[in-house]
């Protein structure tokens, strides 16, 4: 789609406050869909890094450098690459995700020594995608998977089967998936029911790595002890849910 959006794409003013109308591509009650230049796909990938949706700033980022390499005449394929690589998790998250990647020791499952070069030397390993590949918002801001779940708001759940299920049916059947958060650990599940992926693919377990999970990612990383932790946090879940993770690294 990004040939069909590059004039909108061109006009742009950075940065955005939201999306314009112009890139908007359903709507549905309280929901809305924006494109976004996060359509490359790593078919050769052997990992699969899969959050909720993209969020405003990461759109930014991916619409900024989409800009910028179509105003030099890049090519199409290359545009759509480099933007989605260059937006894909960018921010806090980032250091999470590759700290409780190293704990679980996947570096040692790809042969590399830092999930890191997941992001910078060895983007050739990743695929970065979300269970909803464009931005979604509700009401005018980020969508977090909870209200309306994924799977039981019809457009939701069209808008997975259309765009995640064509990325998975490209990607090799010993291809590993790590979901950031429960319900997209849910949409991949699904995927699985279908016959799409299989369950043993999906490295489910881990929290979620924004900075709001601090505590849990701090338990999940033996970083903090159980008797320390606060009255919000369970530990047996996500000692439970650890060792489900790492028995399927075995």
């Amino acid at each position: 789609m990004l040939s069909q959006f590059r004039q909108s794409i061109a006009s742009l003013s950075f940065p955005l406050q939201q999306l314009p109308d112009s890139l908007r591509l359903a709507k549905a009650s309280s929901l809305e869909i924006y494109y976004a230049p996060f359509d490359h796909i790593n078919t050769a990938a052997k990992v699969v890094i899969c959050g909720i949706t993209p969020g405003l700033q990461q759109a930014d980022i991916a619409l900024q450098k989409a800009q910028q390499l179509l105003a030099s005449n890049t090519p199409l394929v290359v545009v759509s690459q480099q933007a989605k690589e260059t937006a894909s998790f960018a921010g806090p998250m980032r250091r999470n995700l590759v700290r409780m990647l190293n704990h679980i020791g996947l570096q040692g499952r790809l042969g590399i020594t830092d999930c890191e070069q997941l992001f910078t030397t060895r983007k050739d390993l990743v695929h970065y995608t979300s269970a909803l590949r464009y931005p979604v918002f509700v009401n005018g801001k980020n969508y977090s998977g909870r209200t309306p779940k994924m799977l039981k708001e019809p457009l939701l759940r069209e808008t997975i089967e259309q765009y995640l299920g064509e990325e998975l049916r490209q990607l090799s059947a010993d291809t590993l998936y790590i979901p950031l958060g429960d319900a997209v650990a849910d949409v991949l599940f699904f995927m699985a029911e279908n016959g799409i992926i299989q369950r043993n693919q999906i490295l489910a377990g881990m929290p979620h790595p924004s900075g709001a999970n601090a505590e849990r990612i701090a338990f999940f990383l033996g970083e903090k002890a159980k008797e320390d932790l606060s009255a919000k946090t369970n530990p047996a879940i996500i000692l439970e849910k650890k060792q489900q993770l790492l028995a399927l690294l075995k």
